[in-house]
């Protein structure tokens, strides 16, 4: 199975994931962690157009569907701010699942510890989700999370009892 993290940068896609992974781990599964950040510093010259992101969710996808058929459950934490990039991940990947995390822009520049909304906002970072770019929102997500005000541990066993792997 996959699950597929979506939101704003800072909603806690990352967090969720990791929980998540614990989680499944903790019941015995074989769990990979695939996370935006982390990927992108093997693969550096990935920018952030349009084009850019689409492919870099398309490899991703690829990468998901090889340790899907392999047995091993996908915990993916990626902005993937495109409807379409998530509709090809769903229609690629055997068991799906898109965890859409609807925490609000506000709340998402307040958690921003790395200063990006800033820098975004200055003009130092072009094509930044949620500033100078589009996030769409989820047409029908499996999952919707709102992360404000909430312990991790509440979403985690949301997300676990929506997903039916209580």
């Amino acid at each position: 199975m996959v699950f597929w993290f979506t939101g704003l940068p800072c909603s806690g896609k990352t967090t969720l994931a990791l929980g998540l992974v614990d989680e499944l781990r903790s019941k015995g599964f074989k769990v990979e962690h695939l996370d935006g950040d982390v990927v992108r510093k093997f693969y550096p010259s990935l920018g952030f157009t349009k084009e850019s992101r689409i492919l870099h969710i398309r490899q991703m996808t690829l990468l998901s569907t090889i340790l899907e058929r392999n047995d091993i459950i996908v915990v993916a934490s990626f902005v993937s701010p495109y409807q379409e990039s998530r509709d090809f991940a769903r229609e690629n990947c055997k068991e799906f699942c898109e965890i859409y995390l609807s925490t609000s822009l506000e709340v998402c520049e307040d958690r921003d510890v790395k200063g990006m909304y800033k820098k975004a906002r200055e003009g130092v970072i072009k094509s930044f989700t949620g500033v100078d770019d589009v996030y769409e929102i989820p047409d029908n997500p499996d999952v919707v999370i709102n992360t404000e005000g909430r312990e991790i541990s509440d979403c985690i066993n949301e997300i676990v009892n929506k997903a039916s792997l209580s």
